[in-house]
């Protein structure tokens, strides 16, 4: 089936009051701005129009511009790889016929890519979903990639979209230099209320990379607006995120990686349902439930991996449900939820010492967190209160940092 014979049963977006993705506005000008080019275009599933037609199918259709090659982030270009699993570094796409270099393989090198990918190129068009919060790698292969476009003097364009969780709430601490990595390789905080486009012209400045950078602006988006309130189809930008309800979760609940309770993949709900079998789910409800943290209940569950972490073993564990999104505070929703595991279970529960995102000798808790400031705060018995405190400033900070780098009202 064609893309545009999927494109005719749905909506056309010219005529929708809902929000227009950067790719819906330059394939509304029948990529002018491209004809002649010769592209690269860094693309997984996420990569669609409001009527759910794929950009590659889009461009091969067209056939002016010339797509020469495609570039697949963590997860591949058809994401299905699970999470820190490298894809194979070249092969080709079944559809467009077109080679695929991956950049997620096996080592450091293979996140951005080689001089070579690019040579036979006029422009590389980066057209992901983010989900908001700098633990996704995704801002960090398009940062890659403006760097290593910069050196081959290939034009980048970034089709950007929503953030998903809105682009007002600031949150969390910044990443420290020791602790960079690529779930944290630029000083941002665990929640920036940044769009990828915005990040772009923010990477590009404060590390000097001299990119030629063109940021395909949405039309009718607003900071206040969850991806939920945009009109905009929800495509799962990686296998363990498969709602909005998800990506709400996930700048704390990520955090559960750098330890020994699951997470919740291998679940129907990952980041929302977590634990580990010497979890009693009822003491952790009630200790989290004393602490009334804002915009979210906590309920008491039992569940059975089917992968990942505890795989086949009965977790006792929680289900955290969103209350009130613009009150809930997800990072510190997290650490809580951790120090509480910690207090009541301490001779069960353990850091993650096992090698992560490519790193062996630091934390992979440490390494979420940007320092190690936090973890060593909670081994001491600080409270969540008290540890929250400590990154106001940085959050304060940030926020005049990026104020220049905003283009939606």
């Amino acid at each position: 089936m064609s893309s545009s014979s999927i494109s005719s049963r749905l909506p056309d977006p010219s005529v929708s009051a809902g929000v227009r993705s950067g790719l819906d506005v330059i394939a509304g000008q029948g990529f002018r701005p491209w004809k002649g080019l010769r592209l690269g275009l860094v693309c997984n599933p996420t990569t669609v129009d409001r009527r759910l037609a794929h950009l590659a199918d889009l461009l091969a259709e067209s056939r002016d511009p010339k797509l020469v090659r495609l570039f697949g982030p963590e997860h591949g270009v058809r994401g299905t790889a699970q999470d820190m699993i490298g894809v194979d570094g070249v092969t080709r796409d079944a559809r467009s016929g077109v080679p695929v270099t991956s950049l997620y393989g096996a080592t450091p090198e293979s996140l951005a890519p080689n001089q070579e990918a690019l040579a036979d190129l006029d422009a590389l068009v980066f057209d992901v979903q983010d989900v908001g919060s700098r633990y996704y790698t995704y801002v960090y292969t398009l940062m890659l990639c403006m760097e290593a476009a910069a050196r081959a003097k290939v034009a980048v364009w970034v089709l950007d979209r929503p953030n998903p969780v809105g682009g007002v709430e600031v949150e969390g601490n910044l990443v420290q230099d020791a602790f960079r990595s690529f779930v944290g390789m630029h000083p941002l905080p665990v929640r920036h209320g940044m769009t990828v486009g915005e990040l772009a012209a923010l990477f590009d400045e404060e590390r000097r990379l001299g990119c030629e950078l063109h940021v395909v602006e949405m039309e009718r988006w607003r900071r206040d607006l969850f991806h939920d309130e945009t009109g905009l189809p929800w495509i799962p930008p990686s296998p363990n995120m498969p709602t909005l309800d998800t990506a709400l979760c996930y700048p704390g609940q990520c955090l559960l990686e750098g330890t020994n309770l699951s997470e919740g993949r291998g679940t129907t709900r990952p980041f929302e349902i977590f634990g580990a079998p010497f979890v009693d789910p009822y003491a952790w409800a009630e200790r989290l439930a004393a602490l009334d943290l804002p915009g979210v209940a906590f309920r008491p569950l039992w569940f059975q991996p089917t992968f990942h972490k505890h795989a086949g073993q009965a977790c006792g564990g929680l289900m955290l449900h969103v209350t009130d999104r613009r009150a809930y505070r997800p990072f510190a929703t997290g650490l809580a939820a951790i120090a509480a595991a910690r207090e009541l279970w301490p001779g069960d529960f353990r850091w993650r010492t096992e090698r992560y995102e490519f790193v062996a000798d630091r934390l992979a808790f440490d390494l979420l967190c940007g320092t190690d400031d936090i973890r060593k705060a909670l081994e001491a018995g600080r409270g969540v209160p008290e540890i929250r405190a400590s990154w106001a400033g940085a959050e304060a900070a940030f926020e005049k940092r990026r104020a220049r780098f905003l283009r939606y009202g």
